[in-house]
């Protein structure tokens, strides 16, 4: 599925676009819950979802593909190179990936890209837009982190989705939008569901 837009319209859309890609790693629900907030503040979202996403998909959430891709206001296949998001002169506020796995993690690293996730981020990065990049994998060996310090030399943020316990969650349900919510916080998007530290109280 893709879209056109003229010059025009593209450059008003791009001041609240942005890419969403979910790989096969676990944690699918982190991109899930990023679409779902995303489309409650009016943001135009394009989804980027990998097959191991989808087998990953049905293996931790209830949830069907079609039920994630209804999120999305437009949605790309993942081998689809051609797609308007491959492209720089197609204007985002940039790109989320989450989860994100070692391969992509990996392939973006190195700037040799299989499929339209990587490619994406790799014209993200070239055009100095935001990428980030919840990157789930532990433990992690020297290759891993090697790989997280070459993509953030060239400009991604790398987010380990690492809960915080600052604001005493009870449920998951608070531990996700706290995180994504936060990944957000990085395009300059407040999508609400985050609890702000505001200081030490006494108690």
């Amino acid at each position: 599925m893709s879209s056109r837009l003229s010059s025009g319209e593209d450059s008003k859309a791009s001041a609240a676009r942005l890419i969403v890609a979910i790989s096969g790693a676990s944690g699918v629900i982190y991109g899930v819950r990023a679409l779902q907030r995303l489309r409650d503040a009016g943001v135009e979202t394009h989804l980027v979802m990998t097959r191991a996403a989808k087998i990953t998909l049905s293996h931790e959430t209830n949830l069907k593909v079609a039920d994630v891709e209804a999120l999305a206001s437009v949605v790309h296949h993942a081998d689809d190179i051609g797609a308007s998001i491959s492209s720089g002169s197609f204007r985002t506020l940039g790109m989320i990936v989450a989860p994100c796995s070692i391969r992509s993690l990996s392939e973006i690293a190195s700037g040799v890209t299989s499929g339209l996730l990587t490619r994406a981020a790799d014209v993200v990065l070239k055009e100095r837009r935001r990428l980030v990049l919840l990157v789930r994998e532990a433990p992690l060996h020297s290759g891993h982190l090697k790989s997280m310090l070459a993509a953030s030399e060239m400009g991604a943020i790398i987010v380990p989705p690492v809960p915080a316990f600052y604001f005493r969650p009870t449920t998951l349900d608070e531990v996700i939008d706290q995180t994504i919510g936060r990944s957000l916080d990085l395009f300059g998007l407040d999508v609400g569901g985050v609890q702000r530290w505001e200081g030490t109280r006494e108690r």
